[in-house]
């Protein structure tokens, strides 16, 4: 199918590229359906992302994978997540953070408190809040990304 956004503009979405967040995301419990996209020169979701909804042209987020900002990420996520999404394993899950740029971008963050888990085998999603304790909604990652490139 082929959507519409304002930024990247007319982009073709196979079926099997939606993901599907029966919940939501947290402020936007309307937003149902999104697909990630990234740099068309890189196969996978590596680096800066961005979180695209199929259900609102206007609406997208800046996202990047948990354990690129870092490495030691380890959420815990309630059970209910997996009754939503399907059975979670090291190789069918993608965690997401999402990302806060600002004009000065020496101030970015990432909110590790409200991770995305993606099921990739059922392409269904939660943003849920995280039940450890110690991980921030603001968690600066300009330093990290400088000191790792």
């Amino acid at each position: 199918m082929e959507y519409t956004n304002r930024l990247f503009g007319k982009i073709d979405v196979k079926d099997e590229k939606v993901i599907e967040f029966p919940q939501g995301i947290l402020g936007f419990e309307e937003l149902k359906r999104f697909t990630l996209v990234f740099d068309s020169e890189k196969s996978e979701a590596t680096g800066l992302n961005f979180m695209v909804s199929l259900d609102d042209p206007a609406f997208m987020m800046p996202v990047v994978t948990a354990v690129a900002v870092k490495p030691d990420y380890s959420p815990k996520i309630s059970a209910e997540v997996e009754k939503e999404i399907g059975p979670l394993t090291e190789e069918n899950v993608l965690v997401l953070v999402t990302m806060t740029i600002p004009s000065d971008i020496t101030q970015m963050t990432v909110n590790l408190n409200a991770p995305m888990i993606i099921n990739i085998d059922t392409n269904k999603a939660v943003q849920s809040m995280v039940e450890n304790e110690g991980y921030d909604i603001k968690y600066p990652i300009y330093e990290f990304l400088k000191s790792n490139q």
